[in-house]
């Protein structure tokens, strides 16, 4: 074997290596078109902005994000970040082509006329005439958070929150910090599906286990959790079929495991979930949320 052979073996395992690491070696734009395979639709504020390649070029800013543990860890927290953040930007209805929870990433920016989420900071404080509503993926809302978020992606958000709803790649980087980082006194979304966080005995003995749940606490918990049914709950319901009802983000997690949905990622990532009844599951994503 020549010098020239061993140096071109050596360069092809270290590309071969690093492309492990890379998100794009568990979801494949293929299959992140056919899971927000609505996003583009001319009824979607936000058609054409939110790109596979946004969503991977994004990613490598948060180097954790999808390369953590074992391959069914990693497809599942990326399975978990495309099903919470397409409830947060869903445009589905209940008579919607494909169902109702098929149209993930339709919105890139609250409706309406909303607040401008102003609230006394003096380390993050509001620019005039600027508004902090939700925008984006996670749908980032607040002074406070933008303004951390800017910082740790090297811009001033305060000063510009509406570049996350101008720039997709900046838009899905305010996501993954939200994902990537502490929601103090609650864990990072990260830590939780990559089972990094162990809960409390204060969390035990709430009902708060390792779970999905968590996650749906930490994005939306004041609103969404310890209330018993309400309407934002239930918007979290979808059904997989006729006879399987689940939680709306839950469904594209359950749905990997059942193999009962359309879609080549459902497919792709079938095997990510623990072989669990779907009742057991259904109810510790509740369990997890009270």
């Amino acid at each position: 074997m020549t010098f020239r052979t061993v140096v071109l073996l050596c360069f092809l395992f270290i590309v071969g290596a690093l492309s492990q690491g890379d998100v794009g070696s568990i979801i494949s734009k293929t299959q992140f078109d056919q899971m927000l395979k609505h996003r583009d639709d001319v009824a979607c504020p936000g058609k054409g902005f939110y790109t596979y390649d946004a969503f991977v070029a994004a990613a490598k800013s948060f180097g954790a994000f999808g390369t953590t543990g074992a391959t069914d860890i990693r497809k599942r927290e990326i399975a978990a970040f495309l099903a919470q953040t397409s409830h947060e930007t869903t445009g589905g209805w209940a008579t919607a082509p494909d169902g109702p929870y098929a149209w993930g990433y339709c919105y890139k920016e609250e409706q309406g006329n909303p607040p401008d989420y102003c609230v006394a900071n003096q380390q993050w404080p509001c620019v005039p005439g600027k508004k902090y509503y939700g925008r984006g993926p996670i749908q980032i809302s607040y002074n406070y958070n933008y303004g951390p978020a800017g910082r740790a992606i090297g811009l001033n958000l305060l000063n510009s929150p509406e570049t996350v709803a101008n720039d997709p790649v900046v838009s899905f980087k305010t996501a993954f910090w939200f994902w990537m980082t502490p929601q103090s006194p609650k864990p990072s979304c990260h830590d939780v599906i990559t089972g990094t966080w162990r809960p409390s005995a204060a969390d035990t003995a709430a009902g708060r286990v390792p779970g999905y749940g968590v996650i749906t606490n930490i994005i939306n918990g004041g609103i969404e959790c310890g209330k018993g049914s309400n309407p934002q709950v239930e918007d979290r319901i979808g059904s997989v079929s006729t006879r399987d009802t689940v939680t709306y983000w839950e469904s594209a997690m359950a749905t990997i495991w059942i193999a009962t949905t359309r879609g080549l990622l459902l497919r792709h990532l079938k095997g990510a979930l623990e072989p669990v009844s779907r009742v057991t599951y259904r109810n510790n994503m509740f369990h997890t949320c009270l």
